[in-house]
């Protein structure tokens, strides 16, 4: 065990020992996100570095496949790429805001942050992260995976009041500003260098973003900007059918038409934070409509398993369940209806109890356990600490 996990390990016995005393405002679920963050380090971990491996067990044949170009050639690579890296400050930031502990701060400054920097690049102006580490060749930029530190970054600064946290997610958004133009009446790309679609996933959590940095700075521009990057968004790739979002449109006009629990997600939280913000009905009442569909869609009727919640959360990529499961807290925020985010806690128990590896300590990604992962990604794991962290918040809560 290298000196880093050691410290990993320790920090959060630290957090699990302070929880032991807090049981009317947690629950367990935050203790299992502590140990999933010691998981990740233990799995993922390289000696000697603060970067983290993208697959456990690591495979050299491997080759992302979620990256702007597809014929990519180069070999393996001995670190993860930026978006499942990132996944690992998503969760490190949500155990902060659930517990208050400093040891989460600590974790943050000193093991995940001096990893995200090898991801910078300031080469290239407006400043913003690489896909890949940023001393090796040249690597695509995503405006996308830059919203999800920036998000990180402004939650940081409001539970922490660092201004240093939203001086980085504003410097974010000059970079995503960048990738904003009229082509299709509005909207952000998806990738810095390939800009053929304005996607859900870009501006959806930008829309996201620019509220939060709204209610960070009393700037008007951001909530014009939120406005109508959630307007636009909502012209453009809401299906009328379902009130759920699509993936993207090209800039031919045709619109992708899969449907990700992500999307519809940060939809329903920018939804959400107009409301709080604004106090107009329409938004509430579209934040409710949009979280019933998204229940309705994402999750099935339990029919055969007797132990399991009443309703499981449908096999697919977990972050994207992470990123769908912020929109439900934000909204339950507001109106304190429980019913899905019990949803969540009773699927998240079931899953620390039969989705878990009892070796490594890392969670398979079927939601009912029937299959068994032969390769665990690392943004799996850090969603599943995330989730952990989130439902350790909710007070209301009780497992099945």
């Amino acid at each position: 065990m290298t000196l880093r996990n050691t410290f990993i390990i320790t920090a959060a016995l630290c957090i699990i020992s302070s929880l032991s005393g807090r049981s009317e405002t947690t629950n367990n679920n935050s203790e299992r996100a502590a140990q999933m963050i010691n998981a990740i380090y233990d799995n993922y971990g390289i000696d000697g570095s603060k970067l983290l491996r993208e697959n456990h067990p690591s495979d050299n044949r491997y080759k992302a496949s979620y990256l702007a170009n597809s014929t990519d050639k180069q070999p393996s690579n001995p670190y993860s790429y930026l978006w499942p890296f990132s996944g690992t400050l998503s969760a490190a930031v949500a155990c902060y805001e659930t517990t208050r502990n400093e040891s989460w701060l600590k974790l943050i400054d000193e093991t995940v942050m001096p990893g995200l920097q090898r991801y910078y690049d300031n080469g290239r102006q407006p400043a913003a992260y690489s896909s890949y580490i940023s001393d090796a060749p040249t690597s695509d930029r995503f405006y996308d995976d830059n919203i999800w530190l920036a998000l990180d970054f402004v939650d940081l600064y409001s539970a922490t009041g660092n201004k240093k946290w939203l001086d980085k997610s504003l410097e974010i958004w000059k970079f995503i500003e960048s990738g904003r133009d009229s082509k299709l009446g509005d909207g952000i790309y998806w990738c810095e260098q390939k800009k053929g679609s304005k996607n859900t996933c870009s501006n959806a959590p930008a829309a996201v973003l620019a509220l939060k940095l709204y209610k960070a700075t009393g700037s008007n521009e951001y909530l014009t900007a939120g406005t109508q990057l959630y307007d636009w968004t909502k012209a453009n790739l809401q299906d009328p059918a379902d009130g759920l979002y699509f993936d993207n449109k090209s800039l031919d006009g045709k619109v992708q038409k899969h449907k990700f629990a992500y999307n519809s997600g940060q939809m329903l939280q920018a939804a959400a934070l107009l409301y709080d913000i604004t106090r107009k009905p329409e938004y509430l009442a579209e934040a409710q409509r949009l979280s019933k569909a998204c229940y309705d869609h994402f999750f099935s009727v339990n029919d055969k398993n007797p132990i399991g919640p009443e309703k499981f959360i449908n096999k697919g990529d977990i972050w994207f369940t992470a990123i769908m499961m912020r929109g439900f807290m934000e909204l339950y925020r507001i109106d304190g209806n429980d019913e899905y985010v019990n949803a969540f806690i009773q699927n998240l128990d079931y899953a620390w109890r039969n989705l878990r590896d009892g070796y490594t300590g890392l969670m398979n990604s079927d939601w009912r356990g029937l299959d068994i992962d032969s390769r665990k990604w690392l943004l799996t794991q850090a969603a599943f600490a995330e989730m952990f962290a989130r439902a350790g918040s909710v007070k209301t809560g009780q497992s099945k």
